[in-house]
């Protein structure tokens, strides 16, 4: 696509300014909720074109003096070996990578908390190593009744029974691995413990999706929908919001079915509730920073798309139809959208050009709009072909021109398929821009279309066929929007 539509700069002003407010609201103690990624949120700038993966990590260092990091991860995710969807690491490795994301941009990291706590293996073994490491742990409990037994849960049997977390700033971040890590408890548990010690600290919820101020219907919202489909998220009016004020904004069914309980908890810690409706606890400006609507409701929309074949792969392999509601609620998305699969551009070419060469077949939309197609051939890969195709369109090198010479290749192929035993001798994407970047120490070209590799960051591809593991974790490197027809290429049981 190419076009921007929303105002980086303009967002991590406004929310930072936003949250230092909601401090001050609270007599200079604020536990956040940060729900979504710190790093890497990939979603939001699919569906921001101009919001940047790291803008939320940014924003927090406008902050970075008055903030420390809790990590909250849950000891069931742990005991099941839980990954997180995009990296495809267990949530304890996660935990220590976040760690040291954090502290090498200057972040404190004041401690991790791991959540629903009885004694599992696998938490203890984390815990181990975060003490091995000087990083304080504190254990939270799992509640029975929780959130709806209030007495219980506000009382020495409840939230008492919880580790105190000892912090020292004025902002307390909590975030986590991935969804289901009980970040919302462990909040609720220090505002309880923080009380009972005389200290006031309030609560607010940091969730960029979805975007309060949007329309329901908005794709962006949409968007949202499709990619929570697994949790059945619902996108809905706020009625509390709209029977205290009068306005009508945007919330998701979990925060609207869990309010009244919270507000239960806060007045039986407080006396008395701080907010009116969900849309009061969250602190997001994202809808404000929009500078384009009419690309963001495009980026949106492709974003549906590509959930849509991501839930399609799910059951490729099992057969047995396990994520079918999923795949009939992001369809019902399409519909409500008015869109179909095809709406990405990038779809018909490969179905076309797999049924004219009879061969599996990859397409790249460029930031112009231009699609390029690639074709496995005897030496290269369709994936390959693909982003060596786009190379070229985008450094204005002619498709006839070689990028690597007959000469190099030639020993490629044989290290592949003589030395290391492969029986595929066609080039994935990553070896064969190791052979372009060999090939540009003497060839202006092959340099040339070396230095385009950034401009295919955010760009949209489809293939006929499912990538191997390999070219995923390529593409994925550069960042490319990859989806795919849920078929492998031949009959192999075993691929890599």
């Amino acid at each position: 696509m190419g076009r921007i539509g929303f105002d980086n700069e303009k967002y991590i002003k406004m929310q930072s300014e936003q949250i230092r407010k909601r401090i001050g609201e609270f007599g200079g103690k604020l536990y956040l909720e940060f729900g979504g990624k710190l790093f890497d949120d990939t979603h939001a700038s699919r569906v921001l074109p101009g919001f940047q993966p790291d803008s939320k990590l940014k924003m927090l260092l406008q902050l970075k003096d008055q903030a420390e990091i809790v990590i909250a991860v849950s000891a069931e995710a742990l005991e099941s070996s839980k990954r997180r969807g995009d990296s495809g690491i267990t949530y304890d490795m996660e935990v220590l990578r976040l760690i040291d994301m954090f502290r090498s941009v200057g972040l404190y990291v004041g401690s991790v908390v791991i959540t629903r706590n009885s004694g599992q293996s696998v938490a203890n073994n984390l815990e181990e190593i975060l003490k091995a490491h000087d990083i304080p742990v504190f254990r939270h409990y799992y509640i029975n009744g929780y959130p709806s037994n209030v007495p219980l849960i506000i009382s020495d049997e409840g939230f008492g029974k919880n580790d105190y977390i000892e912090t020292s700033r004025p902002l307390v971040v909590i975030t986590a691995p991935g969804p289901g890590s009980g970040k919302l408890a462990a909040c609720l548990s220090q505002l309880y413990h923080e009380n009972q010690r005389g200290i006031r600290a309030g609560y607010a919820k940091f969730e960029t999706f979805p975007i309060w101020n949007l329309p329901l219907k908005h794709p962006v919202n949409l968007a949202y929908e499709a990619a929570t489909a697994d949790l059945s998220d619902v996108n809905m009016i706020d009625p509390f919001h709209l029977e205290a004020y009068g306005k009508v904004t945007v919330n998701y069914n979990r925060d609207v079915e869990s309010f009244p309980i919270l507000s239960a908890i806060f007045k039986k810690i407080y006396g008395s509730c701080p907010y009116q409706s969900p849309t009061d606890m969250g602190v997001n400006m994202a809808g404000y920073c929009i500078s384009d609507d009419e690309v963001c409701c495009e980026a949106a929309k492709y974003e549906i798309v590509r959930r849509y074949y991501n839930t399609m792969l799910a059951d490729v392999d099992v057969k047995v139809g396990s994520h079918a509601d999923e795949l009939l609620r992001i369809e019902n998305i399409m519909d409500q959208a008015g869109i179909d699969r095809e709406y990405r551009k990038v779809v018909r070419p490969v179905l076309d050009g797999e049924k004219k060469y009879g061969t599996p077949c990859c397409a790249i939309e460029l930031p112009d709009g231009y699609i390029v197609l690639g074709k496995r051939k005897n030496i290269m890969g369709s994936f390959a072909a693909a982003v060596i195709n786009a190379l070229k369109h985008l450094a204005g090198i002619p498709n006839e021109v070689m990028l690597v010479p007959q000469y190099l290749l030639d020993p490629v192929q044989k290290l592949k398929t003589v030395y290391m035993g492969s029986n595929n001798p066609c080039l994935h994407t990553d070896e064969a821009l190791i052979a372009i970047s060999v090939a540009a120490a003497t060839d202006e070209n092959a340099a040339r279309a070396l230095e385009q590799l950034p401009a295919l960051a955010g760009c949209d591809a489809h293939s006929t066929h499912i990538p191997s593991n390999l070219e995923m974790a390529t593409f994925r490197r550069l960042r490319i929007n990859l989806t795919c027809e849920p078929k492998y290429e031949g009959t192999k049981l075993f691929r890599l």
